[in-house]
């Protein structure tokens, strides 16, 4: 047995050590994951890699129910927070008392225009959800490699299918939302 999955056994059971000894072991794991997928952020994110794992973890470990049985199944947790905190994080940007959909403009070069705030997170979110609807493994195939930033073997895993149905899934996934997202667009 893996030694996070020997620590999630033991939080499930009540240790409150085991939680304190299980962020040393994911924590730079996680924080790949999370900076893979801030990456492919819009410039002027202020949101770091950093504050998106400890966000990550805090919800995790703040959960009254912990039933994870793998060490797949906390990462697989793990990247359905941070698709949450993203979305948030998107959600907040929009708002006006946020500066709505003003523009960030660097002050090195001011006559640059700056990306818009996080719609495309936003319109991805909506599509996934309509994915969920339809294929749920499909749309937890999309949150892994997306927002958790893991390769395919790893969501594969993750997931329990095989790199094939993987690779089929994640090509099916990816037209399907595209379809969406620029239909959502263009309305």
């Amino acid at each position: 047995m893996h030694d996070v999955t020997r620590l999630l056994n033991a939080i499930a059971q009540g240790d409150l050590r085991a939680a304190d000894q299980l962020l040393p072991l994911v924590y730079d794991e996680l924080r790949r994951l999370a900076a893979r997928k801030l990456a492919r952020e819009n410039p002027g994110q202020t949101l770091t890699a950093t504050a998106l794992v400890h966000e990550a973890y805090l919800r995790l470990a703040g959960d009254a129910a912990h039933d994870w049985d793998s060490r797949a199944h906390f990462f697989a947790a793990a990247a359905e927070a941070m698709r949450r905190i993203l979305v948030e994080s998107a959600r907040r940007k929009r708002r006006r008392k946020h500066g709505g959909d003003c523009q960030r403009v660097p002050l090195d070069d001011i006559a640059a225009p700056a990306g818009a705030p996080s719609d495309d997170v936003l319109a991805l979110d909506e599509a996934l959800d309509r994915l969920a609807e339809e294929d749920p493994v499909k749309a937890r195939l999309v949150e892994l490699r997306f927002f958790a930033g893991l390769s395919v073997e790893d969501a594969a895993r993750c997931l329990g299918i095989s790199r094939a149905t993987a690779d089929r899934y994640w090509a099916y996934a990816r037209a399907w939302l595209y379809e969406r997202v620029q239909g959502a667009e263009k309305n």
